[in-house]
């Protein structure tokens, strides 16, 4: 009698008003549900010609809105060999241990010095842009004694400047930015590895901004740390960051006195999650599943595209906008041709023009987004970036349109 009496009281609840069992919930509930939450999501249409992230394909979003897996299915782990391999063409490298983390570029960059740097290592630091700085600040928090070769905005190193450095400071490591993003920069690598290694020194190499936009050649151009990130010329979403370790890199892990600071970012844990050393794989953390579907297809199109043709595609329409620019009588921030990032064009704020009145208008007006500078070039630039898919011919027709736009309806500075 008891329980039927308990059946009946629950279906009378279960059959009561939905807005009757809320009030009843709300007496208990001090926070209410935010009334912005019970509204559709609404995610504008813009053109991103920014610095990244840049706009996605239909292929890759396809990917990225798959079921879910478990994060040890086989199905996954054969996702997880696809990238593997997929990151090992766009580097140029047959290195073992090679991998995406499971972050943006930026954990890519602390997972690189942290498995690599302990207290009171000597960290040589390139630092034209602001991920040099970004670099030293890490290294500096892991107890390193950093040493940094400077050169204004817009320049790069050359051998020289690199040696000089290495002779003066005896690193055992020594970081540098391929696509200086914040600069629009691209930094010459030939012959620094072997002088690196020349020197005992192990050489870590930013690409997040170039990968796939400019020639690297992991394996010849002897870098022992090379990694990048999904969300530029990949066209995937932010988080998941191809990075790749030579042997001699291995080793130093391997030779470590102490344990890396982070238990997340540990090399040796990835590398067995990732099936890089030959043991069975176990579980080390819930890997985002999703991202990797969107990495390995971004990784795919570039396969298909071609190394070669992807960098002739950057280079070609980073050509067209340069001289776009030019026409429209804006200087472009880099001098040298051959020192531009193909993929990301910096350009001075003209004079007499509020940076961020130009960056409004096109985004207010034309819909799309290009951004301001970035640590040291703050103010300076405007950065207009042209990845992967965005690459057109026509986007640089849209943007020097827009941008002739703003220079003719924003207001100049009388000062």
């Amino acid at each position: 009698m008891h329980c039927a009496a308990v059946l009946l009281a629950s279906r009378a609840a279960s059959a009561a008003p939905l807005r009757t069992r809320h009030a009843m919930a709300s007496n208990l509930l001090h926070v209410l549900p935010p009334q912005r939450l019970l509204r559709p999501l609404a995610v504008p249409e813009r053109l991103l010609l920014g610095p990244g992230p840049s706009n996605v394909p239909p292929r890759i979003l396809a990917a990225s809105g798959r079921q879910l897996l478990g994060h040890m299915h086989p199905e996954v782990l054969q996702v997880m060999d696809d990238i593997k391999v997929g990151i090992q063409y766009a580097f140029q490298t047959q290195n073992q241990l090679t991998l995406a983390i499971s972050g943006t570029g930026h954990c890519a960059m602390e997972a690189a010095l942290l498995n690599l740097v302990e207290h009171d290592d000597t960290v040589l630091v390139a630092v034209n842009g602001i991920w040099g700085q970004r670099a030293a600040d890490i290294a500096r928090r892991l107890g390193a004694s950093v040493r940094e070769l400077l050169k204004p905005p817009g320049e790069y190193f050359t051998p020289w400047d690199i040696e000089e450095g290495l002779v003066q400071h005896k690193p055992s490591v020594l970081f540098i930015t391929h696509g200086e993003s914040s600069t629009g920069v691209l930094q010459p690598l030939e012959g620094l590895g072997k002088l690196c290694h020349r020197h005992g020194c192990l050489l870590i190499v930013d690409a997040v901004a170039s990968l796939g936009g400019a020639p690297i050649f992991m394996d010849q151009q002897e870098i022992d740390i090379l990694y990048s990130g999904s969300q530029k010329v990949l066209n995937a979403p932010p988080g998941s960051a191809p990075i790749s370790f030579s042997e001699q890199a291995r080793e130093k892990i391997l030779r470590r006195k102490t344990n890396p600071p982070s238990f997340y970012l540990d090399m040796r844990w990835l590398a067995n999650y990732w099936g890089c050393d030959g043991e069975p794989r176990r579980y080390h953390h819930t890997a985002p599943i999703n991202s990797f579907f969107s990495l390995r297809e971004g990784l795919a199109m570039l396969a298909e595209l071609g190394l070669e043709n992807s960098w002739e595609h950057h280079r070609v329409h980073c050509a067209q906008l340069c001289q776009g620019l030019r026409d429209l009588g804006l200087e472009l921030f880099v001098k040298e041709e051959k020192a531009r990032l193909p993929t990301i064009t910096t350009v001075r704020v003209p004079e007499g023009y509020d940076w961020k009145e130009i960056t409004a208008f096109l985004m207010d007006n034309h819909a799309i987004e290009i951004s301001g500078g970035l640590g040291p070039s703050v103010g300076k630039v405007l950065r207009i970036g042209l990845m992967g898919c965005n690459s057109t011919s026509r986007n640089v027709d849209r943007v020097l349109h827009a941008l002739r736009d703003a220079l003719r309806c924003c207001r100049r500075s009388r000062l």
